[in-house]
């Protein structure tokens, strides 16, 4: 019933490995209560009374077993549990977080036997346990008052994988418009998308995605003629609400966009916006083209890396070049610049902060009805120096598009930089109760950098994978302000390295110059949290 696997028996005590940390957690909650409910009758002295420890880690398996630092976290924390309560990890908690009705406990830090670095642990004391049963997560949770939709992602048959990005962006695309509607919760594209090519069942799908609502399809592109699949399923009945076909040319593209998203929206909604529907993207229908190299400069854009970013640029420019009205060309284009900016990437990169403005101030002036134009201005204003005007264009942002967690992600860095870190932190949970798959480490890590948090700091930038040079700069400064000066040193020496491949950092040789450097890309309102900044990077070995 736990859905758990018995992984061997270890004296008094046993090793359970489960696919879902929630599952653990709520299979540990049913075996304590049980055991209290079973023994009323005996005596406290002669009770049974377990302690339990869970831990969301890589483990390694040989066999039947498994083994490695994902088990031994998880029987350190076990010896931290109180009789009759649970412990867990803070991975562990950060994937249950609001999903579970359960008040746990902070104990903070806790430095364990044969564990390198302190873990965080979350304590659910026996009373807490005892107060009553929770839902199961094979349940469906309570009804929101919208309807929540996910868009799977739609499947390439066009036997090119060469068109892979094509039915990926025709995915975003209708993710993006059914978001438009505030009479629907629709889940996010990066949650979307960890079940592409992934052979899964309605029900889990939905379950993991917390939808009522699924749309999947497939597109088969082939010339000038283009042929899409959609279908709406009710995941509480697994029954299609409707299913179509359409066989166009590859002009009508946009319109069969439109159908899908009004079919969507009118059997959802009780009552369309009209307006929103015909305010969609200024984009010209004969411009097929500008679409094209859109999606294609789109694709390179999330793979982050400086190759990747220079194609994104080219194709974005030749969209625009062919459609200057392209507001959502025009407000990636902006935030491909100011990567360049952030990232030291240019030999330009006063030209490239400059037009990455402009760009956005455009894209707004082209669609004001659009959280994307207005999340690029916002990022442009926020390094401009002009917070005020950020907070704007994101507050717009966010009124727009309740669901856009890239959004409510560089609003939070806004927070961050105008001295409100809990706020930041608030705004990174909503995203990420929107988007459970996105990735926060870094927006969350200036924030509790800020909030003196350094330990949590480090966590968050150590889960980062092949970090680029500003996570090294901060991470070095966490550990230095943490007084781990060997690993302050580590990843400053790092840092320095990856300083060389960056065009602008690799001609910064003068204290001076590192501060301005860093103020730019760190525009703090208040002097004192650059100063913080600038401590800790002193600390950790760096001359600014």
């Amino acid at each position: 019933e736990g859905k758990g696997r018995i992984v061997k028996l270890m004296g008094d005590g046993l090793l359970v490995e489960f696919s879902s940390v929630v599952e653990a957690i709520q299979c540990a909650v049913d075996i304590q209560q049980a055991m209290v409910g079973h023994e009323t009758d005996v005596a406290s002295e002669r009770r049974i009374q377990l302690r339990i420890g869970i831990n969301l880690g890589d483990i390694i398996a040989e066999g039947s077993d498994i083994y490695g630092d994902g088990v031994n976290v998880a029987a350190r924390l076990e010896g931290l549990a109180k009789p009759g309560g649970i412990c867990i990890s803070g991975v562990a908690f950060d994937a249950i977080d609001q999903k579970l009705d359960l008040a746990f406990e902070d104990i903070g830090l806790q430095q364990v036997k044969n564990i390198a670095k302190p873990i965080r642990a979350y304590q659910l004391a026996p009373d807490a346990v005892a107060k009553g049963p929770m839902a199961r997560s094979a349940e469906r949770p309570p009804t929101p008052e919208k309807p929540s939709i996910a868009v799977l992602p739609f499947v390439n048959i066009s036997g090119d994988p060469e068109q892979e990005y094509f039915s990926d962006g025709i995915t975003e695309d209708l993710i993006t418009e059914l978001s438009r509607f505030k009479e629907l919760s629709v889940v996010s594209r990066s949650s979307s998308f960890v079940f592409k090519g992934r052979n899964a069942s309605i029900t889990d799908v939905s379950e993991k995605l917390k939808a009522q609502y699924l749309v999947e399809g497939s597109i088969r592109k082939a010339g000038n003629r283009v042929r899409v699949t959609a279908q709406l399923i009710d995941a509480d009945t697994d029954q299609h609400i409707w299913a179509d076909r359409y066989d166009r040319q590859l002009e009508d593209i946009f319109e069969v966009q439109d159908d899908i998203v009004h079919r969507v929206a009118s059997t959802l909604v009780a009552r369309l916006e009209h307006q929103r529907q015909e305010r969609a993207r200024r984009r010209s229908k004969n411009e097929l083209r500008a679409y094209d190299l859109y999606l294609r400069g789109r694709e390179h854009f999330f793979t982050w890396s400086l190759d990747d970013n220079l194609k994104a640029r080219d194709l974005l420019r030749l969209a625009i070049d062919t459609e200057p009205e392209y507001a959502a060309a025009l407000a990636l284009l902006s935030e491909v610049q100011l990567r360049m900016w952030l990232n030291g990437w240019s030999d330009h990169p006063n030209e490239d902060l400059a037009e990455s403005f402009a760009a956005a101030k455009k894209a707004v002036e082209i669609d004001d009805q659009d959280s994307r134009t207005h999340t690029a201005l916002g990022m442009a204003y926020l390094f401009q120096q002009q917070p005020d005007r950020a907070k704007s264009h994101f507050e717009a942002a966010v009124n727009l598009n309740p669901n856009d967690t890239r959004a409510l992600v560089y609003y939070s860095r806004h927070a961050v930089f105008d001295g409100d870190s809990d706020k930041a932190v608030d705004l990174c949970r909503q995203a990420r109760t929107l988007n459970p798959f996105g990735k926060y480490n870094w927006n969350l890590a200036i924030a509790c950098y800020v909030a003196h948090r350094y330990q949590e700091t480090i966590e968050l930038l150590e889960g980062i994978s092949n970090p680029p040079a500003a996570v090294l700069a901060l991470l070095a400064a966490a550990y230095a302000m943490a007084n781990d000066q060997p690993r302050a040193s580590t990843a400053c020496n790092q840092f320095l390295e990856a300083a060389k491949s960056c065009i602008t950092m690799s001609k910064l040789d003068q204290p001076s110059e590192w501060q301005k450097y860093f103020s730019a890309r760190w525009p703090f309102r208040e002097p004192e949290s650059l100063s913080h900044l600038v401590r800790g990077l002193r600390k950790a070995g760096l001359g600014v």
